[in-house]
């Protein structure tokens, strides 16, 4: 990512960090959380604004990165070290980041995705990787 991306993601953490989510907490009005990984190669911790599919209990998130043909770094980070930590508004948790396999579930869960907010169904067409669906499991306190 450019230095100038880099920077706006920065200042959107820091935005949303610093009044709970209440300024920050969408992107072109869609509702964002952050999600923090550890770093595949720096071991450090990442942060990123998201775009989440709420479902009930349930909290998914879509490495579409628009599109593009290859994986957003955040998933790249969680694929190696799937603990995670979600802020939602004001709530921050720990969890555990489950990749859907491509089957029935993550099928289904993909076309509610698709049905709330067209526009992943739109990433899908502009790439051909499969965009992969995580499910992120709070971990008990």
């Amino acid at each position: 990512m450019n230095p100038i991306g880099r920077l706006f993601i920065k200042g959107h953490v820091a935005l949303y960090r610093a009044t709970g989510g209440r300024r920050g907490g969408s992107i072109r009005g869609m509702k964002v959380i952050l999600l923090t990984t550890t770093g595949a190669k720096t071991g450090q911790a990442r942060t990123v604004p998201v775009v989440p599919f709420v479902d009930g209990d349930d909290t998914y998130v879509m490495a579409s990165m628009g599109g593009a043909p290859q994986h957003p770094a955040w998933f790249v980070n969680l694929q190696k070290t799937p603990d995670v930590i979600v802020q939602r508004e004001g709530d921050e948790y720990a969890a555990r980041a489950v990749i859907l396999p491509e089957g029935p579930e993550r099928d289904r869960v993909w076309s509610r995705i698709v049905a709330a907010m067209p526009n992943f169904g739109e990433y899908q067409t502009k790439t051909s990787r499969v965009i992969p669906v995580v499910k992120l499991e709070r971990k008990a306190n």
